[in-house]
């Protein structure tokens, strides 16, 4: 009995010491200045990177600091990927990590990008930390021993980054908050990126780099029945031509030599800002590549990705461009005429392919034909005969037959790529097609792309 009264007055007594110091975090959270110190991490796509220079520019503009390593931040900020749920459970797993030994109890966790969007309310609850295990985490053992609790201070979607030093200020006086609305202007024309990042060693921070991304567009409208982009990133809206233009005479007086456009279909560009230019194009020019269809009403008029092209490659010789990520419908001939004769346009066209079964492109809700893929992909060689392709191909899609598979297999022979993004298909809840024959074709794939040239790169 005694024992037993000892181990509850021990338990009583941990229990008023844990509640005193939680009353304390708070009260120093509500009472002292807001605290000015971020870390940001990235992860997933080139956008995702330039969307951390446009919320570090609009935070700095704040009178916040960002400092190199997430132990010496008062906040931290996510900028996360929801193309695959892979990507979401690495996010989890991090927020997980942070919450259990991060040495400041009063951090602040936001989560920002296409996760923030898609997992709001879920991010915003308090979820045991064991439903989100550490996997090869050596920690894991001790998950809990400040917090069980795995969840985000705030929550801030693609288009609400104006947000954010308004969700910080509520963070820390104790207030959850979420922005994540969608929306039809948001391109963030007038924010000028900051492009220092920290050195390696953490030690100070760098001045621009050689290479830029500029973001020339914002959403997708093609609706692809395996991608989650539009849901997540809002409809297809582009930037006043004029704003991309001055960006990229900055970089290039900044050194610069090598800029990337970014888009989640930047070769849509169409920019219907000047309501002159509204019926630039004749109607006997194609907008798509011959054989292609959209989901969509095309769009007519305006400055398209050509006049984009065109007038960059005007501003310095020495300026190389790219530009990822394209769709294949697209490219009509007359941007393929651009690239081949502009010597600063990279002759790299990156041609998502997917798959190369026509059955499996329906489905996928693609717009196009395995023949329609093949023509253009004739064409381009055609008109850019020192050409590289590239292209990304998911293994396993619902309903995908091993007489798909092969197709995919021969189409990939038949072009001859350079490099390829592959990738296992899966549902986020149920899986059609088993995980081990998803992955056995993943591998397939693989094989194959290194039988044909075993200097291929491939992820």
């Amino acid at each position: 009995m005694k024992l037993y009264s000892s181990v509850i007055g021990f338990r009583t007594s941990i229990g008023k010491i844990w509640t005193t110091v939680r009353t304390f975090s708070k009260t120093i959270s509500v009472n002292y200045p807001i605290r000015k110190k971020v870390y940001i991490e990235v992860y997933g796509c080139q956008m995702n990177h330039s969307d951390s220079d446009i919320a570090q520019s609009l935070l700095k503009e704040a009178g916040y600091n960002f400092v190199p390593s997430d132990k010496q931040s008062d906040t931290i900020l996510l900028m996360t990927c929801a193309i695959r749920d892979s990507a979401e459970a690495k996010i989890w797993r991090r927020i997980q990590h942070l919450r259990c030994y991060h040495p400041k109890p009063y951090v602040k966790i936001g989560v920002l990008g296409c996760m923030a969007k898609r997992l709001k309310d879920k991010l915003l609850m308090n979820e045991s930390a064991e439903t989100f295990g550490t996997e090869g985490d050596s920690q894991s053992s001790n998950v809990g021993r400040r917090s069980r609790i795995v969840a985000a201070d705030f929550v801030c979607g693609p288009d609400s980054y104006r947000d954010l030093p308004k969700l910080i200020e509520d963070a820390h006086s104790g207030l959850k908050g979420a922005s994540v609305a969608l929306s039809l202007e948001e391109t963030y024309a007038d924010v000028t990126p900051v492009r220092r990042h920290f050195t390696a060693d953490k030690s100070s921070e760098l001045v621009a780099a050689p290479t830029a991304f500029i973001s020339v567009m914002r959403g997708c409208d093609n609706m692809c029945t395996y991608c989650i982009v539009p849901f997540v990133r809002g409809r297809e809206r582009s930037r006043p031509l004029d704003s991309i233009l001055q960006e990229a005479q900055d970089l290039v007086t900044e050194g610069v030599r090598e800029i990337t456009l970014l888009g989640q279909n930047v070769n849509s560009y169409c920019d219907k800002s000047n309501s002159e230019l509204s019926v630039r194009l004749p109607k006997s020019i194609s907008i798509l590549a011959p054989g292609f269809k959209t989901v969509y009403k095309p769009k007519v008029g305006g400055l398209r990705f050509y006049d984009l092209l065109d007038q960059l490659s005007q501003i310095s010789p020495e300026l190389r461009i790219r530009f990822t990520s394209p769709h294949p419908k697209d490219f009509p001939t007359e941007v393929l005429h651009l690239i081949s004769e502009r010597k600063n346009i990279c002759s790299n066209i990156h041609l998502p392919a997917q798959s190369g079964s026509s059955v499996v492109l329906e489905n996928m809700r693609r717009g196009y034909t395995r023949q329609a893929y093949m023509e253009l992909v004739a064409t381009i060689r055609e008109i850019i005969p020192n050409v590289s392709l590239t292209s990304d191909f998911i293994a396993g899609f619902c309903g995908e037959t091993e007489e798909d598979h092969s197709q995919t297999l021969e189409l990939i022979e038949r072009v001859g790529y350079s490099f390829c993004y592959c990738f296992p298909y899966s549902m986020r809840e149920v899986h059609i097609i088993p995980i081990p024959f998803v992955i056995y074709w993943l591998f397939i794939l693989i094989e194959h792309l290194l039988s044909i040239n075993p200097y291929y790169n491939y992820v």
